[in-house]
């Protein structure tokens, strides 16, 4: 069924040949945060999503690859698995393949005719309800999904799946706007200057990452709401909450087209999208050197594109707390075990690397270490684990591998965790490797799992460690400064301008909202082009400057022609 929207856009089409009257002037409702539910013993929302993970984790799917609107069961699955406790299969996933890619491609090109030229005011109304829809007390679907299908926690997924997620749909909706809103300050008389934001020429390829349900849900739509339209292939360890989210679209009433829905093989769907000349932009989440891999494919190809594609990537992180002599001790030590620990360090801007001064770390150590040894980890179905389990073997593998590294060292001695086990869940215990190398192994290198290195330095030589944290790692994601000595704080903010995208002050480096802390970081962490503020939408347009001259000349000599 075609949305009433798509309805308005194909009368106006017709009876104005493209040209869209409107007789008033919009405004979108303002935007404000969505309030986080606690999931406190007894509320409603503790009710409502143990109910749901019970219905969903009774019944098993399949979920097909969507092009079109339309279901397609390939035949070729993939098994989806609990990760804390991978016995239980949740349903499987059909993967696409060339011949599905060339399909969606050709659906995108087809619905970006309509879609391109529909009002603003009906593409953001879609929007708008989509938040409505997921906005309580509508049933947790969504959040039960990342809890089962991501090893999530009640409150991790609430702050990610539905908070979030209605966050990026309402404040972009407002940033639209301002954007559309935005026209030259002058035009003398007898000028009308104007400017036009157009939707880019061809699809974007919005590429998703695991471990946030929002971030895959704004990946593929933040372009749609401008007028664009996506592939989205979603990481394969979230193809679940993934489907989810695409069935909310439907039932928002997105046209078919908009947004295909293709999971599969990275290496299969990957150059054969790029190889397409209507590539117009590339929407990424995930690993630097797969996104390095897609910039320079996108390079060697950029002579057969029909627009010079856009490229949007966040990519990985090696995200720092550098703490200072006058720090508050029990704000650095919960900054530590929330930054590094919440979803099991999954996190691109989780907290991995820490420089303490040594005349203060007796006491961080007493206070970090207690806090820690209160950590449970286990099925995020009880609510009473702070910790839940890695998404998958490959992750658990890799994570575990920089462990045992470390306890092989006589440059580290490892001082909580340390042990894992995969016997029926993917499970790490919260780890913390203390080195007298700033340049070891796990102090440089992206884990991506519980674990935060700590070096001790000389407070005498402050000035050194702030240039270490600076120059040790390629990324420039997040970081954090624990300080209450004022010049020391600006002194750490300017050596470290460019060491972090997102700095925190006397935080962990951990939790941006929408609306207030837009996220992103630079280097070799990604683009920088901010999710969650005006700036990442500005990336989804081309703007067109149009010029109306009401008496223009009739003649082409200029007075200073004239004889004398």
């Amino acid at each position: 069924m075609v949305s009433p929207d798509l309805h308005y856009s194909y009368f106006y089409k017709i009876k104005y040949q493209g040209i869209v009257m409107q007789n008033a002037k919009v405004h979108v409702p303002k935007a404000v945060n969505e309030p986080v539910y606690s999931y406190a013993p007894g509320t409603p929302e503790r009710i409502a999503l143990k109910k749901r993970i019970s219905e969903l984790k009774s019944t098993e799917i399949e979920i097909p690859v969507i092009i079109n609107g339309e279901s397609i069961y390939t035949g070729n699955t993939v098994e989806m698995r609990i990760p804390h406790d991978h016995q239980h299969v949740l349903g499987v996933f059909h993967q696409a393949g060339e011949q599905e890619i060339k399909m969606a491609i050709e659906s995108a090109m087809d619905a970006w005719k309509d879609w391109s030229c529909l009002p603003w005011e009906s593409r953001t109304a879609l929007f708008k309800r989509m938040a409505s829809i997921l906005q309580r007390p509508h049933e947790q679907t969504i959040n039960a999904a990342t809890v089962l299908g991501q090893s999530k926690n009640a409150f991790q997924a609430e702050v990610d799946a539905s908070c979030e997620l209605i966050d990026f749909f309402n404040f972009n909706a407002m940033y639209a706007q301002e954007i559309y809103a935005q026209q030259p300050l002058y035009s003398p008389d007898g000028i009308w200057n104007m400017v036009e934001n157009r939707p880019l020429e061809g699809f974007i390829f919005a590429v998703t990452p695991f471990n946030f349900t929002s971030i895959a849900g704004n990946l593929p739509t933040a372009p749609a709401l401008m007028g664009n339209v996506s592939l989205w292939k979603p990481a394969s360890s979230s193809v679940y909450s993934g489907y989810f989210l695409m069935k909310l679209f439907e039932e928002a009433g997105l046209p078919k087209g908009v947004i295909n829905f293709i999971p599969g093989s990275g290496r299969e769907i990957g150059p054969s999208v790029l190889d397409s000349p209507h590539l117009a932009g590339v929407h990424f989440t995930g690993s630097t050197s797969v996104f390095q891999s897609m910039w320079k494919t996108i390079g060697d190809n950029i002579s057969k594109y029909k627009t010079y594609p856009r490229i949007v990537g966040e990519t990985g992180g090696k995200d720092f707390c550098i703490a200072h002599e006058s720090a508050n001790i029990d704000a650095l030590a919960t900054a530590m075990v929330r930054g590094a620990f919440e979803y099991q360090g999954q996190k691109c801007s989780a907290m991995s690397r820490a420089y303490i001064p040594s005349s203060i770390w007796p006491d961080v150590k007493e206070k970090y270490q207690s806090m820690v040894n209160e950590i449970t980890v286990g099925d995020p179905e009880n609510f009473s684990h702070f910790m839940n389990a890695v998404i998958d073997q490959p992750a658990f593998d890799s994570i575990t591998s920089f462990i045992d590294y470390a306890r092989d060292s006589t440059e580290a001695e490892i001082i909580t965790g340390g042990t894992y086990d995969d016997s029926k869940g993917y499970f790490i215990e919260p780890t913390t490797i203390v080195t007298t190398d700033p340049h070891f192994k796990t102090m440089e290198e992206e884990i991506f799992g519980p674990v935060l290195s700590i070096y001790i330095y000389n407070p005498d030589k402050w000035n050194e460690t702030l240039k270490l944290v600076d120059e040790t790692s390629p990324y420039a994601l997040t970081g954090c400064i624990h300080s209450t000595d004022r010049e020391i704080i600006v002194e750490a903010s300017k050596v470290l301008t460019h060491s972090a995208g997102n700095f925190y002050i006397n935080d962990k480096p951990t939790g941006a909202v929408v609306g207030q802390q837009p996220f992103g970081g630079s280097r070799a962490s990604g683009t920088n082009d901010k999710a969650g503020s005006m700036m990442n939408l500005l990336r989804w347009v081309s703007q067109r400057t149009i010029k109306e001259t009401f008496d223009p000349p009739k003649n082409f000599p200029y007075p200073f022609m004239d004889k004398d």
